[in-house]
């Protein structure tokens, strides 16, 4: 069983930045897919950004490449997502999410249904 507490999220200006952290419990957190997560009101969730157990690759969607970064420290079993020049549109709760089923990315590392833990969420809004 893995469990994972967000933190980091606030109120921001447009072109602000934040770093949510996710911290997962669990020896076994090392070897899982990590992926980022949002959901907006009246909006469903969608991907943000996944990288593998060796923090060796990620990637992400294309409404956040060049702006935010996902990054892992499988030594303090810890996520980050550095979310640089926020927009309006980045407003949403942020959920960190492990997939114990893969290490590295696959097809599968972008739908929600892939994941087997989640966070509670932590919320982002960014104002205009």
């Amino acid at each position: 069983q893995v469990q994972l507490v967000e933190s980091g999220g606030g109120l921001v200006q447009a072109g602000g930045s934040l770093r949510l952290s996710c911290a997962a419990s669990g020896r076994t957190f090392s070897s899982y897919v990590m992926g980022w997560f949002r959901q907006a009101p009246g909006k469903e969730r969608e991907f943000v950004a996944a990288i593998s157990w060796s923090g060796g690759s990620a990637d992400y969607a294309e409404s956040v490449k060049g702006r935010f970064t996902i990054s892992r420290d499988n030594g303090k079993n810890m996520v980050y997502l550095q979310m640089n020049s926020l927009k309006p549109e980045d407003t949403a709760v942020y959920y960190c999410a492990a997939d114990r089923n893969r290490r590295a990315l696959y097809f599968g590392s972008y739908y929600s249904t892939s994941y087997n833990y989640w966070g509670q969420g932590t919320q982002v809004t960014v104002s205009s």
